[in-house]
């Protein structure tokens, strides 16, 4: 990983990542985080984008990344969307070339770092029909490095998730 830029070690996933490849990301996220202690990474103008995944912990998106073979699919690109003017988080997996895994949520930023979030609607959207699935869960993140290019989050779970801007937010349907 880079400071100025978006290169990351690996494959977007983390639970496949080598111990010693991950224990460097760690140790790097760590110096981010503490090179941003104190600043503030909820404003519209730093955190609003769509973000595409470069790493993650984070198991359920790992496991739907992992296991699309089994559906007859692949994985594509996997983003999250944040407009905090919206008030809204949109986590995408996306299953070329017309399908996609979307959970929607309402967002609150709770401080300078911390937005929390609550999911409220998910889909599987396939070729031939969208399947609704019955949102659960809420939390919150933490922003803990941003600089336009790349954005590290840890959550209340304790996993961290890397990604790099890819524009300013568009909502997938």
């Amino acid at each position: 990983m880079t400071k100025g830029g978006t290169r990351v070690i690996g494959r977007p996933g983390g639970a496949d990542t080598p111990a010693e490849v991950q224990a460097g990301i760690f140790s790097k996220v760590e110096q981010l985080k503490a090179a941003q202690q104190g600043s503030t990474t909820t404003e519209a103008s730093t955190l609003s984008a769509t973000w595409k995944l470069l790493w993650t912990t984070e198991k359920e998106t790992l496991f739907i990344v992992k296991n699309a073979p089994v559906f007859g699919t692949k994985a594509g690109g996997v983003y999250q969307v944040i407009d905090v003017d919206a008030k809204r988080l949109q986590n995408v997996i996306t299953f070329p070339p017309s399908g996609a895994f979307i959970v929607d949520s309402s967002i609150a930023v709770e401080g300078p770092q911390r937005v929390s979030f609550k999911f409220n609607a998910a889909k599987l959207k396939t070729a031939s029909r969208d399947w609704g699935v019955p949102p659960f869960g809420q939390g919150w993140f933490d922003t803990v490095y941003v600089d336009g290019k790349i954005r590290i989050a840890q959550d209340i779970r304790g996993d961290t998730l890397i990604v790099g801007n890819d524009g300013p937010p568009r909502i997938f349907e």
